[in-house]
């Protein structure tokens, strides 16, 4: 078990490695792929970088999903933390605009869209892993890890950005600095891989196998059979992602730019949230064994539609100690969910086609709602001049996630479902 959680999380730590580099060097990266007499706009167009290669992510689930529902989950898994670690790894290779011109952004789009096709199939199939091996007492808990590699993730790429900016003046940083966060990526996804293939495929995986009940046509049994649990996954990841984004990928340039918090400082209280956030993550899984998923996460959606404004108007105020205070109600709102969310959306799915199914559904609504929010917070502000933009759009996503989220039955110490028929909560 300990060995199926590292791996997973591993490799999920990766994945937002990559984002969250990429999301605290957006004005470099800017400078340096798009630039322009006008910092907010280059910024704007390297969130729009961002954000296209989550437009990929959801051909990644449709492709890698039904993949590790036929031949397993370890094996996709293996493949997905090589594409994603090596197309990082290439980024930092990449020359600027000022070496190669208009190339270097389509050659850097190129990048992020690989990247966004191999995450496609990583965190469903990460979810799955640890949700397969996991006991039905300890599944919100276990499953809890997953998103403490998502943290590790950002505060890695954080505290690595924080350090280089720190040491590193503005023109070192725009000249070679910035490389140095995505060559490290190379040595991480090595070691993620290393760990990815010395691990057996799940108990329930290898069960189906040698019952011969494999599904032979995943996809299809997927699309046809199981569309009620899609929706219900598409509607409950809309928040998730959108306050995920919003606090841990936009914050930092909401923190800089809006507020006029130095750079250096900005990242700083991000990494102090997230390590926050790191402690008690598992706490909250835990919490959803006991009291069960449901209660867990229809709290925190309707404290997200009651808080942000409060939480954005106290980080207003000009006083650093309040900007972290506002953040850390947006955080303790985000933990709920990222310490639930990895146990509930599997048990949606029976075994037959948990992968694939999990992957659609959450690259789906990922694509739409989750990689697109620092653009679409960015394009808000810029248009309407209203600061408070980030909180109306978290808020209307939890009033939206709110419906599948009271539609969904108990699924807290129930065993994952082995058929792929309809249970009654879904009709």
């Amino acid at each position: 078990m300990r060995r199926a959680i590292a791996a997973a999380v591993m490799g999920n730590g990766m994945e937002w490695y990559d984002f969250g580099t990429y999301a605290y060097l957006a004005g470099t990266l800017g400078a340096v792929f798009f630039p322009s007499s006008n910092p907010t706009v280059s910024t704007i167009e390297a969130f729009a970088a961002f954000a296209i290669s989550f437009v990929i992510r959801p051909f990644g689930g449709f492709f890698f999903g039904p993949l590790g529902d036929k031949l397993g989950r370890q094996r996709i898994l293996a493949v997905t933390i090589l594409l994603m670690s090596g197309s990082t790894f290439i980024i930092g290779l990449l020359p600027g605009y000022g070496t190669i011109g208009i190339l270097a952004p389509i050659l850097l789009v190129l990048c992020r869209m690989l990247e966004g096709f191999s995450t496609g199939g990583e965190y469903g199939g990460a979810s799955t892993f640890i949700a397969e091996y996991a006991s039905d007492r300890r599944r919100g808990f276990l499953c809890s890890w997953l998103e403490f590699g998502t943290l590790s993730g950002y505060v890695l790429g954080a505290i690595i950005t924080t350090g280089l900016t720190f040491v590193l003046s503005h023109d070192a940083m725009i000249s070679w600095g910035w490389r140095i966060p995505f060559l490290i990526a190379g040595p991480l996804g090595i070691i993620g891989l290393y760990l990815r293939l010395r691990l057996e495929d799940t108990p329930k995986f290898r069960k189906l196998e040698d019952a011969g009940e494999v599904s032979r046509s995943p996809l299809k049994e997927t699309c046809t059979q199981n569309w009620r649990p899609i929706l219900l996954c598409i509607g409950m990841v809309i928040v998730y992602n959108v306050i995920d984004y919003t606090v841990l990928s936009y914050m930092p340039t909401y923190l800089s730019q809006v507020l006029n918090i130095g750079d250096t400082t900005s990242l700083m209280i991000i990494v102090i949230l997230m390590l926050v956030l790191m402690a008690i993550i598992t706490f909250v899984g835990r919490l959803s064994d006991r009291v069960g998923r449901k209660p867990v996460l229809v709290g925190a959606c309707i404290g997200m539609i009651v808080l942000p404004y409060p939480a954005f108007w106290v980080m207003s105020q000009g006083n650093i100690f309040l900007t972290m205070a506002g953040l850390l109600v947006l955080g303790l709102l985000l933990v709920l969910l990222l310490g639930t969310m990895p146990a509930a959306l599997p048990e949606l799915f029976p075994t037959r086609v948990r992968y694939g199914g999990f992957a659609i559904g959450y690259n789906l609504s990922t694509s739409a709602f989750g990689g697109t929010a620092p653009l679409v917070l960015s394009s808000l502000i810029a248009a309407t001049g209203n600061n408070f933009m980030p909180a109306f759009y978290v808020m209307a996503a939890a009033l939206v996630s709110l419906v599948p989220f009271l539609l969904i039955k108990e699924s807290a110490r129930v065993p994952l479902r082995e058929s792929g028929e309809v249970q009654p909560q879904e009709a």
